[in-house]
């Protein structure tokens, strides 16, 4: 259950039954302000969708609450419980969120049943700070003040677009330093891929508990087997697979401030000790920080047409476009496992990159042939920002965001558009 934000007294109070929503009416805690609003029923015609649809967007720039079945008197500025009918409440609602506001927003519904009769209750809408705020709905963008929303002005509306550029500069920095850093920067032929995610607004130790644990490793380990087996990212990436993923790192490492997984040749340090077999150069690394900051390499996101026995041996390299696909998807899936672990129900910033790249074309599978499109820059680099509610019910669309403009430069974002979407497990893009 989501803690929702009453006020400077009360900020984080977390109703799980009738009786706490009482409660909350009798102590006079209800007042709809800057993070919350309360309303007797859900709309039920056009109209009041477009509504519905301006009250979750002005929520969007800072996050809020909406309580359905909760009645104001306004003359004694009083509030009642109103129980709601909650049948396809929850799925009018997030329609509602991913079809109205452009971009569409994601939300988070959780239900509580009233004593008063089987299938009635009250619906708590998460609304997560977005991080591609400001939303608009019929072309306007939408705020929250004190206590209702309102029509944002120009300026408000380009000062927010240049705070998600300032956020999406630091994780690229991030990045940045993660590829400039990279153990296997002078070896080899391969293209590597890089992902970074970071939590916005975690606590320095906020992973402290799995990192510190002495048992870090199995914790890490178990973690990184239910974000592969997970049935959204088994239903997003039926029978893909390649080599090396995230199973292939276990080699348990102490790093600065956090602690590390990574396959057979990457020792401590990050010190790279090839050993001799065909796969040295092919390495996949996890790095997990104290902070919350998430790191994975992996050094084959290339390989050379020599590997295939169907053609004759030579010196070019391929792309392998699955493995971004797969390890972005595994990695949210990750990032999410990793919140619900440590309690984090903030945002996060994540990016994707990839190096040497310059003149190289995807493997075309099934084919044993390659595109003929040759990716023209030597580096990519991607960021957005992402939340609970993505995570739990959208990782497909940050995936697209991502990885969208690579896929496409190389003509393959249709072969992973299942991967991309969300219709399995609950979102749309």
């Amino acid at each position: 259950m989501t803690s929702i934000y009453l006020s400077s007294d009360n900020p984080r109070w977390t109703p799980k039954t009738e009786t706490d929503l009482q409660a909350a009416v009798e102590g006079g805690l209800f007042e709809e302000g800057h993070h919350l609003d309360l309303k007797m029923a859900a709309p039920n015609n056009k109209a009041g969708n477009k509504e519905l649809a301006r009250d979750l967007a002005s929520f969007a720039v800072d996050g809020g609450t909406l309580i359905i079945g909760v009645q104001e008197n306004k003359d004694s500025r009083t509030f009642e419980l109103v129980p709601q009918p909650l049948n396809g409440l929850p799925e009018k609602i997030e329609q509602v969120a991913r079809t109205i506001p452009d971009p569409p927003l994601t939300v988070l519904t959780e239900e509580i049943s009233s004593t008063a009769g089987d299938g009635i209750g009250y619906l708590i809408v998460h609304i997560p700070a977005s991080p591609v705020a400001p939303h608009m709905v019929d072309n306007r963008y939408f705020g929250r003040g004190d206590k209702t929303k309102y029509q944002m002005g120009d300026n408000e509306v380009v000062s927010l677009h240049a705070r998600r550029r300032n956020t999406e500069a630091d994780i690229l920095t991030l990045l940045r330093k993660e590829m400039d850093e990279d153990p296997l920067r002078d070896v080899g032929a391969q293209s590597h891929l890089f992902l970074v995610a970071q939590p916005t607004a975690g606590r320095r130790d906020m992973c402290l508990p799995i990192t510190g644990a002495r048992d870090w490793n199995i914790r890490l380990h178990t973690l990184i087997q239910q974000a592969q087996t997970s049935p959204r990212t088994q239903a997003a990436l039926p029978g893909t697979r390649f080599r090396p993923d995230l199973s292939s790192a276990t080699q348990g490492h102490r790093r600065a401030r956090g602690v590390a997984l990574s396959s057979a040749g990457l020792g401590p340090g990050r010190v790279y000790t090839p050993e001799g077999r065909s796969s040295d150069e092919s390495i996949v690394e996890l790095q997990l920080f104290e902070d919350g900051g998430l790191r994975l390499l992996m050094t084959r996101l290339s390989f050379g047409t020599s590997e295939t026995y169907a053609l004759p041996r030579d010196e070019e390299q391929v792309l392998f476009d699955t493995a971004p696909v797969v390890l972005t998807r595994q990695m949210l899936e990750l990032v999410r496992l990793i919140s619900e672990d440590v309690g984090y129900h903030g945002n996060w910033s994540v990016a994707a990159g990839a190096n040497r790249l310059r003149g190289r074309r995807r493997w075309s599978s099934p084919s044993v042939f390659a595109s003929n499109h040759r990716y023209s820059d030597d580096t990519y680099e991607e960021s957005t920002g992402t939340t609970l509610a993505e995570l739990n019910a959208a990782q497909g669309a940050v995936t697209r965001r991502l990885l969208g403009p690579l896929l496409r430069s190389l003509d393959s974002e249709e072969a992973f558009e299942q991967a991309l979407n969300d219709d399995e497990g609950g979102g749309q893009s």
